[in-house]
C-alpha cells in the first residue's frame, strides 16, 4: 500500500513556508503522494469544522508544491466539480500536469454545502447525472485533438485545448462519494475511489465492495481501481479500553491501522494532519502547529 500525506492547506500550518517545506520533506522521507482540499466558503452562522474554516485553494496550492519537489505525486482530494465549469477545470488540471511533469490526480465531488451552492450559482439538483457528465467533457478536452460535447448539463462546441497534459489521457481522476450510486459511479467511470474524512472506517471494506463490483460489471479490471483513504490522524488520542479510533494512539498503533487498511483493500493512504484541531485550526498556536506536524510526519514515514 502508498502512503502519502496531507499538504498545510488549511488552519495555522497552512504558511508558504510550511507548504514548500513540508512538501520537500515528504518527499525526502519516501512518502508517495501530497494531497490537498477544497473549501470555498462556510457559513457566517453556526458550528462547523476547524479545519474547514481556513484553507488555501487546492490546486494552487499544488501547483506551489510542485515548484519544490520532482517525484512525489500531487492529489486534490477533491474539488467539488458543482462550483467550477469543466473547461475551466481541464485547463487548471493540464497545467497543473504539465508544470509537475505528469504527477497530478484529480479528485472530484459533487458537494454538500448550501452556501457554496448559492454563491456559485450552481444547482444541487441530479448531482450525479452532471457528475457523469461532467467526467465525459473533461476527457474530451485532454485526450482528443479536437474536443466536442453535447450533453444535457454541458455542451463542449468543436475546439483544441492545449497543451495537453503530459499524462496519456489525462490526470487519473478519483471520485467521492458514500452513497451506493456514487460508489458504482466511481468504480464504472473513474480510475479510482476516494474515501471522506467521516469514513466509518471499520465499514470500508464494504464500500470498496460496491466500487469494485461495479468497476468488474463496466468490464474493467477490479484490482486495478485505486482505493484511495484519507486518514485522520488522532496522534496521541487515548479512548477507553476497547474504543480506540483507527488511526490514533501511538505511532506503532497507527502503523497498525494502516496495515489493517491494506488488508481491507486500500491501494493507497494518506496521513491527513489538517483534521488536527492542534494543527489546521486557524486559532491554533502556528509554531506548535507546526512542530507537531513535523513530529508526526517523521514519526509516519513509510
Amino acid at each position: 500500500m502508498k502512503i502519502g500525506f496531507g499538504a498545510p492547506v488549511a488552519g495555522a500550518w497552512a504558511t508558504p513556508e510550511n507548504l514548500g517545506s513540508f512538501a520537500v520533506r515528504a518527499e525526502e522521507l519516501g512518502y508517495d503522494s501530497l494531497w490537498s482540499f477544497h473549501r470555498l466558503l462556510v457559513p457566517a452562522e453556526g458550528n462547523i469544522d476547524p479545519v474547514y474554516r481556513s484553507v488555501l485553494d487546492p490546486l494552487i496550492a499544488l501547483t506551489f508544491a510542485a515548484a519544490r519537489t520532482s517525484r512525489i505525486r500531487l492529489g486534490v482530494a477533491l474539488v467539488n466539480l458543482p462550483f467550477v465549469s469543466p473547461a475551466y477545470l481541464a485547463k487548471q488540471s493540464s497545467t497543473l500536469d504539465v508544470l509537475s511533469g505528469g504527477r497530478f490526480d484529480l479528485g472530484l465531488g459533487i458537494g454538500w454545502s448550501p452556501v457554496e451552492f448559492t454563491a456559485s450559482g450552481a444547482s444541487d439538483a441530479r448531482r450525479g447525472a452532471r457528475a457523469e457528465e461532467y467526467v465525459a467533457a473533461l476527457r474530451t478536452f485532454w485526450a482528443d485533438e479536437i474536443s466536442q460535447f453535447d450533453g444535457e448539463f454541458y455542451t463542449v462546441p468543436p475546439s483544441r485545448m492545449l497543451p495537453k497534459p503530459v499524462q496519456r489521457s489525462g490526470p487519473p481522476i478519483l471520485l467521492g462519494g458514500v452513497a451506493p450510486a456514487a460508489l458504482r459511479r466511481a468504480g464504472r467511470l473513474a480510475e479510482g475511489w476516494m474515501s471522506r474524512s467521516g469514513t466509518d472506517l471499520a465499514k470500508i471494506s464494504e464500500e470498496i465492495a460496491v466500487v469494485r463490483a461495479a468497476a468488474q460489471e463496466a468490464g474493467k479490471d477490479p484490482d486495478a481501481v485505486r482505493i484511495v483513504c484519507r486518514g485522520v490522524v488522532r496522534f496521541g488520542e487515548s479512548g477507553a479500553e476497547g474504543e480506540r479510533r483507527r488511526l490514533s494512539g501511538s505511532f506503532a498503533q497507527i502503523r497498525e491501522d494502516a496495515a489493517w487498511l491494506g488488508e481491507q483493500g486500500v491501494t493507497e493512504l494518506f496521513y491527513d494532519l489538517n483534521w488536527d484541531p492542534l494543527i489546521g485550526s486557524p486559532d491554533a498556536d502556528p509554531t506548535a502547529a507546526a512542530e507537531r506536524a513535523e513530529e508526526i510526519l517523521e514519526g509516519l514515514a513509510p
